[in-house]
């Protein structure tokens, strides 16, 4: 790896972009001039495929307007199928077990109101206390829905260190009175993976459910979620797969799961052939798809057909190889150049752990992000004091990441940082 013949040199970093086979893709992206962009594991870029397969859309709505569902370059009435085709991939997934619908919150909701069913003295739920905010109020919501106090019902695995999980911890915490288990793939913060296949096999033998939240870890790595027995997943389109702001979520549900009825039933959960039979009684589909809920978003679900078509040609594989180098010459940068600054790497170093972006601690954290930002360089701040810095392995160079910690220390070497407030903007 990088570290073994590291040099902090711009010439360095060319000859690496020289080598990359994945730089060709950099042109299908809108690059800003005079700009950095290391916040793609918050929101992707747009590429012109991406343009391309929205506009298509638009145009089979301005051409065939009601009929667009069953005519045009892109149907509606199956797109949501089509895109799941697309994702299982990136996944590790039978076609039919991935569908592309609703938003994380909505499709976390649709899988624990599915499976969540407490019996008996399993009446909790088990989950970490450095995972997102979103699937922590969605779970406790769950278990007020069903009558249980979140406070004695849904149990958070303690870090021991605020940055990392330790998989022995939520085994040990994976108790006879949990009923399901919801985990993230990669930590939001840290970036750490979690060891998945492990935590589905230990859940498994204690007869408990588990299902991921993916958010951070789709299109950065490789998945084998149907070759690890998951349970189920859920994610949005929006970061590392470039499908736009907001852009419609997807789910997996283990085939073995195929016949257990929605939780939220929905008029697009429904057998293609039965939904237009207009019937009070649901049909659901035979598949990962009667997990919809409602119409698809045709003009959010659009961008993904053009990005997919750019993971499928680069692969997940090379994508993954990529972001390893990348992420590893940032790191060795940092070290070699900010060790005099007070910053703290606060990403797992080995490989296997670490996902698509890299954490930086600093007590001035916030207002070196808004330093940065005046500098050219967008990163990402979360509190309280992470600097999160995302080479995305499709459209950043090594030039830009060597280009991007020289800013980095000469904010810190003119204190340039000290012109802002300490403190995060509304949006973060």
């Amino acid at each position: 790896m990088l570290s073994n013949f590291f040099q902090p040199t711009l010439d360095f970093a060319k000859q690496l972009d020289t080598e990359d086979n994945l730089s060709r893709f950099r042109e299908e992206f809108y690059l800003q001039p005079d700009s950095i962009y290391m916040d793609g594991n918050s929101l992707g870029l747009l590429s012109r495929r991406a343009e391309r397969t929205l506009l298509e859309s638009l145009a089979d709505w301005k051409e065939h307007g009601i009929d667009g569902w069953t005519q045009g370059i892109h149907p509606w009435f199956t797109l949501s199928e089509k895109l799941g085709e697309m994702s299982a991939p990136l996944v590790g997934a039978f076609p039919n077990e991935v569908i592309v619908t609703g938003s994380t919150t909505v499709n976390l909701h649709q899988l624990v109101a599915t499976f969540y069913k407490p019996q008996g003295t399993r009446t909790k739920i088990l989950a970490d206390e450095l995972t997102f905010p979103s699937d922590i109020y969605a779970l406790q919501s769950q278990l007020r829905t069903h009558g249980y106090d979140p406070d004695t019902h849904l149990i958070r695995v303690k870090s021991r260190d605020g940055r990392f999980l330790e998989e022995d911890d939520m085994i040990e915490a994976m108790t006879d009175d949990i009923a399901l288990i919801i985990l993230p793939t990669v930590l939001y913060r840290s970036g750490q993976i979690l060891d998945m296949k492990r935590l589905t096999a230990e859940a498994h033998r204690r007869g408990i459910l588990i299902g991921f939240d993916g958010c951070h870890s789709i299109g950065a790595i490789p998945h084998s979620f149907s070759e690890w027995d998951v349970d189920f997943a859920y994610w949005c389109n929006y970061k590392h797969l470039n499908g736009g702001p907001g852009g419609v979520g997807g789910l997996f549900v283990n085939r073995k799961h195929f016949g257990t009825r929605p939780g939220l039933a929905g008029w697009f959960g429904s057998r293609k052939d039965k939904q237009f039979d207009m019937e009070h009684k649901l049909t659901p589909a035979e598949s990962a798809g009667a997990y919809q809920i409602g119409t698809p978003h045709v003009l959010s679900l659009a961008p993904l057909l053009g990005s997919l078509e750019i993971f499928a040609e680069a692969g997940i594989e090379n994508i993954r190889q990529k972001s390893l180098q990348i992420n590893q010459y940032l790191m060795n940068l940092i070290e070699h150049e900010l060790a005099d600054y007070g910053f703290m790497i606060g990403s797992p170093r080995e490989d296997v752990r670490r996902g698509g972006h890299v954490s930086l601690e600093h007590e001035e954290a916030a207002r070196i992000c808004k330093a940065l930002k005046k500098n050219g360089v967008i990163p990402d701040f979360r509190a309280p004091n992470i600097i999160r810095l995302a080479p995305v392995a499709l459209y950043t160079s090594y030039a830009e990441v060597w280009e991007v910690i020289q800013i980095l220390k000469k904010i810190m070497i003119e204190e340039q940082y000290k012109l802002f407030h300490n403190e995060r903007e509304i949006v973060a």
